[in-house]
């Protein structure tokens, strides 16, 4: 039975250094202050989805044990948008941290406890010393074992200290939408437009036979339908309250709306032959509910079609990737309400794959889901996070997390993490072959335009197709919307100045003047906005940077890796399948690796690095897999067991001279 991570040796914690504290009602914090909690670590960085999953792993913990446990969050940035005070303020507000956060910008306390990845937690007991060292999710079983040990330990020493912690809630900032996600327009005949009144009962101020627009008003968790003039609001969906129900969505024949959503992101129009079949409207990618959900506009009624509601972690049997880092691309099941997906993101429409694809952030995969059949299946993408073009099962992408469809019937994605433009090239008998137009790797990035292999994006989380062709970007963290022209190879800037644009979408109602408009998602100023699509785009070139993380001096030759893991008291690595573990590995540049890249099982590995390069970044994924026990009479996991998957990717600078290290160590589930 595998132990409680825990250490033998005293590591006293290193002291909470940064630039703010937020949360806080002003007061800065020290580890004297927490003395008497057991106090959670969680380094972690707005863009991240493992993150955010994170986020909502602990708050279950942090309400059960408000007393005694204090979580800090560390904003330790990756991309340079998130280094600014402003929008890391409004992140805490949008993702409703309800804990202190301390701002560090120059990754201070990130350096002083050997963080290497989004997201890391630090466990320290109310001694101040360090007691668990974690990276990656799915860890919050694993504290739940660890918690009441140390309760237990410190209570019976007497330096367990019982009470209200330090969080202060901010002031919310919001009006009628509050962090919108995304947007979709409803034609004339589809939406409240049909019925020509507010929800409210009043004539409308804001449609017209032009259709309406409906958005996913992802901080209030509900959908709001607008009018063309983005003020009056004609209709909501959902009760406004965090949760999942289905039922009533709508406020229609005076029925109370008893739907709940948990942070609705994209959203798609079904075909409406495809609509009368199913039953419903349009889907909806229902993140944090890890769930794609109906909704019919006729009654209002919102339905679960696909999705358990388990985040997809756990890859077995046929969809866990291979020895060549192959996944399994095709249908995942034929019941849809059976399979587990992971923070879906967007939805769009494929009329060549005649079904709905999905943008599976989480696991950093595409999906497809067909209405008519329920069917579920992966269309692109192996799990692992990245970079690499190739064959759909062969391809990695990082946190994609927007998708428009071109006249030719591909599929133009946003691929948050490497800020990258992707494109899924399908031929007409479905193969699936993916693309990369601009993007370069999982830290780089920048603003900058010209030819598109020099150009750079910022963590895009938009993208629509324009009447010529060409390719308009939410180049979020940029503020900015930009234009990729596939004839020409060339990139541009349409529009500067936006505040976290999350969607672009191209407006052909008229409604704001004869020509074509952009109607723009700015989430952070929680408003939909026209812009106009000028003659003459910018050009705009603030360079190209890369995430400035702390370089880890190693020699050339040989190099032992050895990446820590211990399951949790309850579990035991799932061997039935074979070595439940996994390294993959790679290097940019691609030379820096002489021998030991590849994907293959154990935890070890022995790796080659070349002479003659100055520095250069090693690219490692470790999986493991665990299963609650106890084992039965012959040592096996009992039939269905809860499974749980360990994973972290980790992109590590490492800096090539003579006397430097040779063996690199880290930790999955282990301590330093």
């Amino acid at each position: 039975m595998s132990e409680t991570v825990r250490t033998q040796l005293r590591v006293r914690a290193s002291e909470l250094v940064g630039r703010n504290w937020l949360n806080t009602g002003g007061k800065s914090l020290d580890l004297e202050a927490l003395r008497g909690k057991i106090v959670l670590l969680d380094f972690w960085t707005f863009c991240c989805i493992n993150c955010l999953h994170v986020l909502d792993e602990l708050r279950p913990l942090e309400a059960k044990y408000s007393d005694v446990l204090v979580t800090v969050g560390v904003h330790s940035p990756k991309f340079e948008h998130e280094a600014d005070p402003v929008a890391l303020a409004a992140a805490v507000e949008r993702y409703e941290i309800r804990h202190p956060v301390l701002d560090d910008p120059e990754l201070d306390t990130w350096k002083a406890y050997t963080a290497r990845a989004w997201p890391t937690l630090v466990v320290i007991d109310p001694e101040g010393y360090i007691v668990a060292h974690l990276s990656g999710e799915g860890h919050a079983d694993g504290l739940a074992v660890l918690i009441p040990e140390l309760i237990a330990e410190h209570e019976a020493k007497g330096t367990l200290h019982r009470g209200s912690g330090p969080y202060v809630a901010p002031e919310a900032t919001s009006g009628t939408l509050r962090f919108p996600g995304k947007a979709l327009f409803l034609p004339a005949g589809r939406g409240a437009s049909e019925t020509g009144s507010s929800d409210t009962g009043t004539p409308d101020a804001g449609t017209s036979d032009a259709g309406t627009w409906l958005v996913t008003d992802t901080g209030h968790h509900r959908l709001v339908e607008l009018g063309t003039d983005f003020q009056t609001v004609l209709r909501t969906y959902g009760s406004g309250t965090k949760g999942y129900a289905d039922g009533p969505a709508a406020d229609t024949d005076s029925v109370e709306p008893t739907a709940r959503f948990n942070e609705p992101q994209g959203l798609v129009l079904l075909p409406e032959e495809v609509a009368a079949t199913a039953g419903y409207d349009v889907v909806i990618a229902d993140s944090v509910n890890h769930r794609l959900r109906g909704l019919s506009l006729s009654n209002g009624a919102a339905t679960t079609i696909a999705g358990n509601g388990v985040q997809r972690l756990l890859e077995t049997g046929p969809a866990r990737v291979d020895e060549d880092a192959a996944g399994f691309t095709g249908q995942l099941s034929g019941h849809p309400l059976e399979v587990s997906l992971s923070s879906p993101w967007d939805v769009v429409w494929s009329t060549k794959l005649n079904a709905v694809v999905v943008a599976m952030a989480g696991t950093h995969q595409i999906f497809s889901f067909d209405p008519l059949t329920g069917a579920v299946a992966i269309v692109a993408g192996n799990g692992l996070e990245g970079l690499l073009d190739g064959k759909a099962h062969e391809a990695w992408f990082a946190q994609p997390s927007g998708l428009a469809e071109d006249a030719d019937g591909n599929i133009w994605v946003a691929d948050s993490e490497t800020s990258a433009l992707r494109k899924l090239a399908i031929a007409d008998d479905g193969t699936v072959t993916v693309e990369t137009a601009v993007g370069k790797g999982l830290f780089d990035f920048g603003f900058r335009d010209g030819e598109a292999a020099e150009a750079r994006l910022q963590h895009p989380l938009g993208v629509t197709v324009l009447p010529d062709g060409s390719v308009a970007i939410a180049d979020t963290y940029n503020g900015a919307v930009r234009r990729y022209d596939p004839a020409a190879g060339k990139v541009s800037t349409l529009a500067r100045g936006l505040s976290e644009p999350s969607d672009v979408i191209v407006d052909h109602t008229q409604a704001a003047g004869s020509e074509p408009l952009l109607v723009v998602v700015e989430a952070n100023k929680h408003q939909l906005v026209y812009v106009p699509i000028p003659k003459e785009a910018q050009q705009v070139d603030e360079g190209a940077s890369q995430t400035q993380r702390p370089k880890s001096p190693v020699a050339p030759g040989l190099l032992d890796l050895t990446v820590r893991f211990t399951a949790p008291t309850g579990q035991k690595l799932d061997d039935r399948w074979g070595d439940p573990t996994q390294l993959k590995i790679s290097s940019t540049p691609p030379e820096l690796l002489v021998t030991g890249g590849g994907t293959s099982v154990g935890l070890l590995r022995t790796l080659e690095l070349a002479s003659g390069i100055a520095e250069g970044v090693l690219h490692i994924t470790a999986r493991a897999a665990a299963c609650d026990g106890p084992e039965n009479e012959d040592g096996e996991i009992p039939d269905h067991a809860a499974c749980h998957l360990y994973q972290q990717d980790w992109g590590i600078p490492v800096l090539l001279t003579d006397d430097g290290d040779t063996e690199l160590v880290l930790d999955l589930r282990g301590m330093d």
